[in-house]
């Protein structure tokens, strides 16, 4: 048994002390940074709890954070509620399964900066793609990053790139399924969307849950697309908690502000995460 530990300690020694030095070091050490005024990597005074009170004084930040909330709400609802369509949908297919798969995965292998510069391409005024169909159709040319619709715009290719992850979970989770259990229902009478309501999703709340949960806690990492595609803009109408993150640390060189940012997120993430869990908890349960 004592030989059994230690080989199992000696595997796992390598990927904690891996976690340790680029993950929770750097965690722990944001979290300091957070009590400074940091001008610079050098020059640190420690203020307490002032960045903190500048944080809910901030209103670009308190209208980042809105925004990064609206983006989560997006993202949880259309990603995962796309995926779960779609699984359901190639679950009942007997050809082509494949070809699904990979065409809806497609999009997790572009890289971020890929997929912002695709969609900025997109959504030019003068040349894009969108305003040049509306000018075949005969229609003027519309301003597609407005004020008004910049979040809405960039929540698009956020809701894109990532459906095919949570498909294939879902489907993965559904193909787990006994068909003894379709069968039984369908002896009861239930077919067609009652199946998927009162058989399917319930047999997969937790795996429901685990997408919910990567969802909403990766729509607080979003950076890239919002900041190639609007950088924030106009007006700091799609400024989110990355964005403005990596504004006031690198272009601002307020290191102890940029921290104390950070730490919002992590605060949200897991606030919702747990919140999340919570109001699922156990249900995984068939009712006819």
């Amino acid at each position: 048994m004592k030989g059994d530990r230690l080989v199992i300690f000696l595997f796992l020694a390598p990927a904690f002390l891996i976690s340790a030095i680029f993950l929770y070091y750097p965690f722990f050490e944001n979290i300091v940074q957070s009590f400074y005024n940091t001008d610079g990597f050098f020059n640190s005074k420690f203020i307490g709890w002032d960045n903190y009170k500048r944080l809910f004084e901030d209103e670009i930040a308190i209208g980042a954070t809105l925004n990064s909330l609206e983006l989560m709400l997006y993202v949880a609802v259309f990603q995962v509620g796309i995926a779960l369509v779609l699984a359901v949908m190639v679950d009942s297919i007997k050809h082509g399964v494949r070809f699904f798969r990979t065409t809806f995965f497609f999009p997790i292998v572009i890289s971020g900066a890929a997929i912002g510069l695709l969609f900025t391409l997109i959504y030019n005024h003068r040349n894009g793609l969108l305003n040049e169909i509306l000018v075949r159709l005969g229609f003027d040319r519309v301003l597609w990053l407005t004020e008004q619709s910049s979040l809405y715009m960039v929540a698009i290719p956020t809701i894109w790139s990532y459906v095919g992850f949570y498909f294939l979970i879902i489907l993965t989770a559904i193909e787990k399924i006994p068909d003894d259990y379709y069968e039984a229902a369908k002896l009861e009478g239930i077919t067609g969307f009652q199946r998927m309501t009162k058989l399917t999703i319930p047999l997969i709340v937790s795996d429901l849950k685990t997408c919910l949960v990567l969802a909403i806690t990766g729509a607080l990492k979003i950076f890239e697309l919002v900041y190639i595609i609007t950088r924030g803009g106009p007006a700091r109408s799609s400024e989110v908690l990355g964005t403005y993150m990596y504004q006031k640390a690198f272009n601002d060189g307020a290191i102890g502000y940029g921290a104390t940012l950070a730490v919002l997120m992590v605060v949200i993430g897991l606030s919702l995460a747990f919140l999340t869990n919570k109001l699922l908890g156990n249900k995984d349960e068939v009712t006819y």
